[in-house]
Parts: structure tokens; C-alpha cells; sequence
């Protein structure tokens, strides 16, 4: 009987929302980026989170990183209370336990600092890591990420390489503290696409040989298929469905995973292949009214979906969707186990 993997980080009713400029009748209004959005992480498994510009997908990053504070919600590391804790020793803690890899390589290297000043830096911190020891670490952390030879790339500075080699740095950074959980914001869209299979399947290696655990954000619904064990899709601050990886991109239920899914080119589906067509752009999330934030661009909705906000209900185990228009009787409320 094969054991369940264990659970590194668990999200319960993550919220956010931004204040905003008050109404012309002096009532508060705020911007919903997040609403009830959960998950969990698991040991040496990567969680997709996909989704167009604007849909939140950053703001969890942010919420993670401690970056930004939650309106509402849990995040657990380990079972403990992972938010709870405040000053810069708890904050440090944390990042030792989770880091972070950022969509732009160039933008989160110091320009005026060497690879290997990168690296030891974080050593250093969390560490305590001095001299020749952590020099040997640096080497080793070079090594890991495919920079080869190590001594050669140490002594560069961050113009002097290419973009996939700077995203390897910043993958070799967050590996130096041994990190439980390493978040991925968009790590390949800002590079070659002769050069992005093997940033992802450095990834990859990374979780079966370091038992690492991702939350790979991205908006190309195809990369997540190809590196990710599970898939969430979110739009404009709402999980809309959420299924292992394979069986979303086989079995898409919602009409927004179908449309993400059309957008995506098939070479053999030729030129007759029919796009899914969805009307407008993301709603407004400035206190937003009830029902579904996808219907009005959704080409299938009803009356319903624009009254009443659907909840995130497990349509077969293992696959949840948020949608009225998923179960047996469009008309009729799904009547498996819903999550609020």
C-alpha cells in the first residue's frame, strides 16, 4: 500500500484585497486579487498555478514570500502557523524554508556583484558558512544547476551571461539554503525557447533528487502539463478548477480551462482546428457583485452563473471545478461535495 506523500505546505482560504479610492458615496472598495483560495504542497511535487495576467497568480508568490500580508487565511509549513510569527529572525527562518525563483533573471541578480558573491550570500545568512568551506559550496551549487566549469562561472558578473545561465544562477541561490518549497514565478517566459525544456527539466531533477516542492507559476498551460504533477487554474482571484495534471488537460471541466487549453498550438490538429472564443476581458474585482467572475466573457453561461457565485465542488475524487455548467444538469446546482 503506497503512502500518502507528506504535506510541506498547506494554503487554507488565502485572501487578499487591495484598498482602493473610496466610492462617490464614501463607502469603502477594495480590489479582490484573492479570494478562498487553497492547496497544498506536497513532498517532492510541483502544483502549477495557471493563468492570465491579472488572475492573482503573483500575489499568492508575494503572500508566500511574506512579501505581502494576507486579508484572510492560513498558510502552514510543517503543521506550524507559518504567518504567525513576525520580526526578521522568524522572517529569515522562513526563507530558509521557502524560496523563490523570479521571472526576470537579469532584474534579480545585482548587476554590480559576481556569481559567486550571489551565492555565498545566502550561505553566509542562514548558514554561517566562511572561507574555503563556502567557497567549495559555491563551486558544488554550480555544479548541481549544469554550470560547468564551475570555476569559470564564479568570478562572472551577470552581463556576462546568457539568460538561461542567469536563471541557473538564481535557481543555484535558492538551492544554497536547502529550501523545503521553492516558488517559480513564470521562470522560463523571459528566456529562449531553444533553452526552456532544460531550465525545466533542471527543475524536474531537482524534486526527484532534493525532495523539493514547487509552486510553478506560469500563464503557457502547456509548459505546466509537461513539468507539473497537479494543475490549478485561476482566474481573476478564483480557483476555477483543479485536477491532476494529465487528467486537466485531457478532461478539462470549466469552459475557461477549455479556452486556455484551445489557445495552445497543435501543429496535427491543422488549420481547421476551432478556437474557443470568450468574449471581452477579466471583469472588474473592485468589490465585485456575486456570481461566476468568468461569465461574462463565458460563451456558456446562464442566468445562474451571473447571479450566484459557484462553489469549488469535487465533481469525480481529485478533480474540483468551480461551475455551474460542469455537472450532470446544467440547470442544477452540482450536488457533489462543495468546497466554499
Amino acid at each position: 500500500m503506497q503512502q500518502a506523500a507528506e504535506v510541506v505546505m498547506e494554503v487554507r482560504g488565502l485572501a487578499k484585497r487591495f484598498p482602493v479610492g473610496g466610492g462617490p458615496w464614501g463607502e469603502r472598495r477594495y480590489v479582490h486579487a484573492l479570494d478562498d483560495v487553497s492547496f497544498t504542497l506536497s513532498r517532492g511535487r510541483i502544483l502549477a498555478l495557471v493563468g492570465e495576467s491579472g488572475s492573482g497568480k503573483s500575489t499568492i508568490a508575494r503572500i508566500l514570500t511574506r512579501l505581502y500580508p494576507p486579508s484572510a487565511g492560513t498558510v502552514l509549513l510543517k503543521g506550524q502557523n507559518a504567518l504567525a510569527r513576525k520580526g526578521g529572525r522568524a522572517t529569515r527562518q522562513y526563507r530558509g524554508a521557502v524560496q523563490m525563483i523570479f521571472q526576470d533573471p537579469f532584474g534579480s541578480l545585482n548587476p554590480a556583484n559576481t556569481v559567486a558573491y550571489h551565492l555565498g550570500r545566502p550561505l553566509r545568512i542562514h548558514k554561517g558558512l566562511r572561507g574555503r568551506a563556502r567557497e567549495a559550496q559555491i563551486l558544488e551549487l554550480l555544479r548541481i544547476v549544469g554550470l560547468h566549469p564551475p570555476e569559470e562561472y564564479a568570478g562572472k558578473f551577470p552581463h556576462q551571461l546568457s539568460g538561461g545561465q542567469r536563471q541557473r544562477v538564481a535557481i543555484a541561490r535558492a538551492l544554497a539554503v536547502d529550501p523545503d518549497v521553492i516558488l517559480a514565478d513564470e521562470p522560463i517566459s523571459m528566456l529562449d525557447v531553444s533553452i526552456r525544456m532544460g531550465i525545466l527539466n533542471l527543475l524536474d531533477g531537482l524534486k526527484r533528487d532534493r525532495g523539493i516542492s514547487y509552486l510553478y507559476i506560469t500563464h503557457d498551460i502547456a509548459s505546466a502539463r509537461y513539468v507539473a504533477d497537479e494543475t490549478m487554474v485561476l482566474y481573476a482571484g478564483h480557483v476555477m478548477e483543479s485536477a491532476p495534471s494529465e487528467e486537466l488537460m485531457q478532461q478539462p471541466l470549466h469552459p475557461y480551462t477549455r479556452l486556455l487549453l484551445s489557445a495552445v498550438p497543435n501543429p496535427a490538429a491543422g488549420l481547421g482546428r476551432r478556437r474557443i472564443q470568450a468574449r471581452g476581458e477579466i471583469p472588474t474585482v473592485i468589490n465585485p457583485k456575486p456570481g461566476c467572475r468568468f461569465a461574462p466573457r463565458c460563451p456558456l453561461a446562464i442566468d445562474r452563473c451571473r447571479l450566484e457565485t459557484p462553489a469549488l465542488a469535487e465533481i469525480v475524487p481529485g478533480h474540483l471545478v468551480r461551475c455551474y455548467r460542469a455537472g450532470p444538469d446544467p440547470a442544477q446546482p452540482l450536488r457533489e461535495t462543495a468546497r466554499s
